[in-house]
């Protein structure tokens, strides 16, 4: 049902580019990543979990994650997530620590989609600061990233999309 869910998104994406799913050849980057080869253009990432789908495109590197909001286990956010996450985390009151959770699950996951990487890229190796704006402090390359995420029923979601290279300052 979700393979079905995926077709279907990718094709109404498509449909924005005037073409259609059956139209375009498919293929995997190192780390997995679905791109389109003939069309370099256009970027696009799908996820699921349980019963959903989600899928994106854009002009730009784009990752996205979805996540059913279930029973969490601390220890996995303690050894996976940084340090600032992971008091994030437990700096919530018990009810707010599973949102929190997930919030930083799924932006780290579309992180790593947007760069392409997937799971090569350890998650500690990179902090998402969550404020009054979304920030990753990262490494792996140059770029910047916008962030969104939401919550949608039992789900949360996030996408990240590349900006282009840091403007540095000059002082």
């Amino acid at each position: 049902m979700l393979s079905l869910g995926s077709g279907i998104l990718i094709d109404k994406g498509l449909e924005k580019f005037g073409l259609r799913e059956s139209d375009v050849r498919i293929a995997e980057g190192t780390y997995g990543k679905p791109y389109f080869p003939d069309y370099p253009d256009i970027h696009f990432n799908v996820s699921h979990s349980e019963k959903m789908v989600i899928a994106v495109f854009a002009d730009v590197e784009v990752g996205c994650d979805i996540e059913y909001i279930g029973t969490i286990d601390l220890k996995l956010a303690e050894r996976f997530f940084c340090k600032p996450e992971y008091e994030f985390i437990m700096g919530r009151q018990e009810q707010e620590r599973k949102e929190a959770f997930y919030r930083i699950w799924t932006i780290k996951e579309s992180f790593m989609k947007a760069v392409g990487s997937g799971l090569m890229l350890p998650m500690n190796e990179f902090n998402i600061k969550i404020g009054r704006h979304i920030q990753v402090e990262q490494r792996y390359n140059n770029d910047e990233y916008g962030i969104e995420d939401w919550r949608e029923g039992e789900y949360h979601a996030a996408l990240c999309w590349n900006r282009g290279k840091k403007v540095m300052a000059c002082e």
